[in-house]
């Protein structure tokens, strides 16, 4: 997913724009490869695996194909995998979170 593709992108379910935490990018640092997109109003998280972001709604998510994957991110990313799909508290501000506001990256 490129990053710009950001400024576009909306909660599914509220329409408010979304945070973007990276996990993996690519070599020139426009793309990203894994990261989760989040949701400060209500609360949902976005994994975005293998640069494609899974923005289903909860019905049709398979929580189980998503826990690995988060597992191995849990270091660098606070989520509630075992309350749905929502945040446990919001996510760390750091040099590679994003905002869909503004499309900067946020020191």
């Amino acid at each position: 997913m490129k990053k710009s593709l950001i400024e576009k992108l909306c909660c599914p379910f509220d329409k408010t724009d979304l945070a973007l935490q990276i996990v993996t990018q690519d070599i020139n640092n426009d793309v990203v490869v894994e990261g989760v997109l989040t949701c400060d109003h209500c609360r949902r998280y976005y994994p975005i695996i293998y640069g494609i972001p899974i923005m289903n709604p909860d019905e049709y998510r398979e929580k189980h194909l998503e826990l690995p994957i988060l597992d191995r991110w849990k270091e660098k990313l606070v989520l509630n995998t075992d309350d749905g799909f929502t945040l446990l508290e919001p996510m760390k501000k750091d040099s590679n979170t994003t905002s869909g506001a503004s499309g900067l990256l946020e020191n």
